[in-house]
């Protein structure tokens, strides 16, 4: 992510999400032109006006003044419908842009593997999600609408200008490019300042919401000065880089503010010595000076939007560097669905490694596991337990080896496929912000309610949502936090239940649990294991006793393998493991 493109490949990217809306853009930069026509005919009139008044008084007519008071007042009636236009639909229409990248952005985030999120802060994520997508918003809109303005304008008045007097034209002219020289080089300031802005504005959405989803523990700790304290220093990070993105707009309004001036007494000075020579008419004079406001009202338009030109293409492209990385698990081009699954699990020599590490946490491993086993995983803590176990459902790819579902390599069977048929229930549950029938239905988006029930009921969890207040309709609160420990996996386990996997992993589903707890939620794991391939992984021994077998994983691969009384025999790892448990 650390690769940034050019202002003109962004654009290129960028582009094709104005495809949908086409009509809408076409007709927003015709109402821009003409919104334009008033400014650039002013002139004019003031112009023929004077001329007439300073020529041939007689010629001024009370008819003609109507006529061409008339004329400005349609145009203003014209300007305003466009105005509104631009205002009501143009911004709608940003705002159709903005839907669509927050919708493309969303739907690459679900796609990206769990290696991506161990590495990213959703804080970073929430704030390209938002803040970033909204200041595109405001680009897409106000960009064309203004390069366009701004183009108009200053061609306009140059046709115009150069008709009535050559020499002061050019004489104008020449000194914009100055002005554009010391625009850019302050807009690289701007630039930096913004983009540095956007990653501070994450690092604070991250901390806020690390600090609120544990203020629990940081209460039970007393240790909110801490997170004050914290929150403090992003805070006055982001003062700072406030600070200098101010300062750079300072200078670039400075300038603006003295090229105006200068440019106006230029004016002044040069076509009044053209006046006393001769050379211009009072109503030449007077329209070169309406038309230097013109150009100066133009250039001072889009120094203001500089800033919003530069916070959207920030945006852009922040945007695109999340949605240039690749999944690092995708679906082979000739995966397939898996159907009529029984259950058997077999893994050939399987090694792995993260792909920011050089060292590998499993190496070797070869296991066969018939449909119906019960398999119980046991070691010491960082001995590839877990990791084995993500390794099935492919939240991970094997390093090397492969991993067969029924005869077929997981890899070549559709992720969808799969995880369709693989339940997870993990020792840290996570409920949805919803209520409890609809994380329960999270399981099988199709159910009936009365499945929803009878999976409820099979997780021994349908009399404690029966006698709560609003019984499956209840609101279980930001993770979750309104219900205990033990209600929180049973509601997981009723999730499992109605998804209905032919295989199943437990990843030390009741470690969390106080006792009782996880005596309720025991007997709910022992009817979820019934028919199905398990893989238990438990830290409480005292749990996987029934299992067909135990293996014991260490950093140096399957160390034992037996059932809990052979293993009791041999007096080895696994023995050990016992007796610390015990004592």
């Amino acid at each position: 992510m650390e690769k940034k493109m050019g202002k003109a490949g962004l654009l290129r990217r960028f582009m094709p999400y104005y495809k949908p809306y086409l009509p809408t853009l076409v007709l927003d930069l015709f109402c821009a032109i003409l919104t334009t026509l008033c400014d650039i005919v002013l002139p004019m009139i003031v112009r023929t006006i004077t001329n007439a008044a300073t020529d041939d008084i007689g010629s001024l007519t009370v008819q003609m003044i109507l006529e061409i008071a008339g004329i400005y007042l349609l145009l203003r009636v014209i300007d305003t419908c466009a105005n509104y236009f631009m205002v009501n639909i143009g911004h709608l229409m940003g705002a159709h842009l903005e839907a669509d990248m927050r919708r493309d952005f969303f739907s690459h985030l679900q796609d990206l593997s769990f290696s991506f999120y161990s590495n990213n802060k959703v804080g970073q994520l929430m704030s390209r999600l938002s803040k970033d997508l909204f200041d595109v918003t405001e680009f897409s809109h106000h960009a064309p609408e203004e390069v366009l303005i701004g183009i108009v304008k200053f061609v306009a008045s140059f046709i115009i200008l150069m008709g009535v007097n050559v020499p002061l034209t050019i004489f104008i002219f020449l000194m914009i490019p100055f002005l554009g020289f010391f625009i850019l080089k302050i807009r690289h300031e701007l630039e930096r300042a913004f983009y540095s802005e956007r990653s501070q504005i994450g690092e604070i959405n991250a901390q806020i919401e690390d600090s609120l989803l544990g203020i629990r523990v940081v209460q039970s700790f007393a240790n909110e000065g801490i997170e004050k304290e914290k929150f403090k220093k992003n805070n006055q990070i982001f003062l700072e880089i406030k600070r200098k993105a101010y300062k750079a707009l300072g200078k670039l309004h400075c300038v603006i503010r003295l090229f105006d001036g200068c440019m106006y007494i230029s004016v002044v000075a040069v076509g009044g010595i053209f006046l006393m020579k001769g050379q211009i008419s009072a109503g030449d004079y007077a329209a070169y000076l309406l038309y230097t406001t013109v150009l100066l009202n133009t250039v001072s338009r889009l120094a203001q939007f500089t800033e919003t030109f530069m916070q959207g293409f920030t945006g852009i492209e922040r945007f695109y560097e999340i949605m240039d990385v690749e999944p690092e698990i995708t679906d082979s081009p000739d995966a397939a669905p898996i159907e009529n699954v029984t259950g058997e699990i077999v893994l050939e020599n399987v090694a792995f490694k993260y792909s920011d590490s050089d060292e590998t946490v499993l190496s070797g491993i070869n296991l066969h596991v018939n449909p119906g086993d019960n398999i119980a995983l046991v070691g010491p803590s960082g001995g590839g337990k877990t990791t084995l176990s993500n390794l099935i459902p492919r939240f991970y790819d094997v390093s090397e080896g492969r991993i067969l579902l029924d005869g077929r390599d997981i890899r070549s069977i559709t992720l969808s496929s799969l995880r369709n048929n693989i339940g997870v229930v993990q020792q840290d549950v996570y409920l949805f912000s919803g209520s409890i029938y609809e994380n329960i239905l999270y399981g099988k988006p199709d159910a009936t309610r009365e499945e929803v029930i009878e999976a409820a009921k099979l997780a021994g969890a349908h009399e404690f949502i029966s006698a709560l207040e609003n019984g499956y309709d209840t609101y279980v609160g930001e993770r979750g936090v309104k219900l205990s420990g033990g209600q929180k996996q049973r509601i997981s386990i009723a999730r499992v239940f109605l998804k209905n996997p032919s295989v199943l992993i437990l990843d030390e589903a009741t470690s969390a649990l106080d006792n009782e707890s996880e005596r309720m939620v025991q007997k709910s794991l022992e009817r979820l294991s019934e028919g199905r391939t398990v893989f238990t992984i438990a830290h409480r021994l005292s749990t996987i006793r029934n299992a067909k077998t135990i293996l014991v994983l260490n950093d140096e691969g399957f160390v034992e393998q037996g059932n809990h009384e052979e293993l009791m025999a041999k007096k080895g790892v696994y023995y050990n493991l016992q007796m610390m448990a015990e004592n």
